[in-house]
């Protein structure tokens, strides 16, 4: 059996009580904190997780449930929470969907049973209504990241997906272009609805034509975007086109460069996202950059003012975080 508190207090010279504050972050005086901290050490002590659990009746950790561990977007919000929960003197539990074989309502069990003090679901998928209703009836502090399905009574945090397109529309519309074409992405992913949104609002607003024709829908990889591309460029009259994803950007790159029209001389094409390679390409890739750092953090700091019951203005709040256009050389002037 390790040393308890018993064995710090009669090391250190002070009561049990003393030592229990202390351990609790609670003020002593210098000198015994000093000596608490030489006895801690001497000792080599470790508190005891379950008894402080069931002192406090908190775990102080967090759970954190993506639809899939493995994606790349995701870490940058994980780090974003991490900092969050770090200050907070938190740990983070990391779930996946696809490594546990559940669906992400099911994880909620794990506030039910106590095993964590909140829970942050993150997922770029759409969320069934059953879902987020149940999310919306609970009293537990519970916040997500991505689709919120567009009801009230839910703390969510997401990127402003339809403002990122539809500067991006603007942008090209700077640059002389009239005739703009669009590849969608797949329906299952919520931002799809809102980026396809901020591309119609973009046109309607400058006075563009929208042509059915130059609307074309992937799957968001490369290989998808290629195949769009090529569809696309059997309607022609377009000389810009906006993809919804840097994945299927990319693709449509090299759709355009086949078909011998050069970008930008001759074609416009610009992503969403800012992934890694979208700088690496020819010629580099004009994109949007999602603030996924922040995205994490937003959503975080909300979950805290949940579990410490400081969320009375957070009931209905969805909070979007603008992104940021980033110009590269995929673009050019009409």
């Amino acid at each position: 059996m390790g040393p308890t508190i018993h064995d710090v207090a009669r090391l250190a010279g002070t009561s049990k009580s003393t030592v229990s504050r202390y351990l609790n972050g609670q003020q002593v005086k210098k000198e015994t904190q000093e000596a608490l901290e030489k006895a801690i050490k001497e000792l080599n002590f470790h508190r005891n997780a379950n008894a402080r659990r069931l002192v406090l009746d908190r775990t102080n950790s967090i759970a954190v449930v993506v639809d899939n561990i493995s994606n790349i977007f995701y870490s940058g919000i994980i780090r974003g929470i991490e900092t969050v929960a770090n200050m907070k003197g938190y740990n983070c539990i990391f779930l996946s969907w696809t490594s546990n074989y559940e669906n992400e309502i099911s994880f909620l069990n794990l506030l039910y049973e106590g095993q964590v003090d909140g829970i942050i679901l993150v997922s770029f998928q759409k969320r069934a209504k059953q879902d987020l209703e149940q999310i919306r009836s609970s009293s537990y502090p519970i916040a997500l990241v991505g689709d919120h399905g567009e009801m009230d009574g839910i703390f969510s945090v997401d990127v402003d997906n339809a403002a990122g397109v539809y500067e991006i529309v603007e942008y090209l519309h700077g640059l002389g272009h009239r005739n703009i074409a669009y590849i969608s992405g797949p329906d299952h992913a919520a931002a799809n609805k809102y980026r396809f949104k901020g591309y119609l609002q973009a046109m309607e607003h400058l006075g563009l034509k929208h042509n059915p024709e130059w609307v074309v829908q992937s799957d968001w990889s490369n290989q998808g975007g290629y195949q769009a591309m090529k569809k696309l460029l059997q309607a022609d009259g377009f000389t810009a086109v906006v993809a919804s994803n840097d994945e299927t950007a990319i693709g449509a790159l090299r759709a355009t460069q086949e078909h011998g029209l050069n970008v930008p001389k001759r074609m416009s094409v610009v992503g969403f996202d800012d992934i890694t390679i979208s700088e690496w390409v020819y010629p580099s890739l004009t994109t949007v950059r999602q603030p996924f750092q922040d995205i994490g953090m937003k959503a975080a700091q909300g979950l805290f003012r949940k579990i410490d019951g400081n969320a009375e203005d957070d009931g209905d709040n969805h909070y979007l975080l603008k992104p940021t256009l980033i110009i590269r050389d995929s673009c050019g002037k009409l």
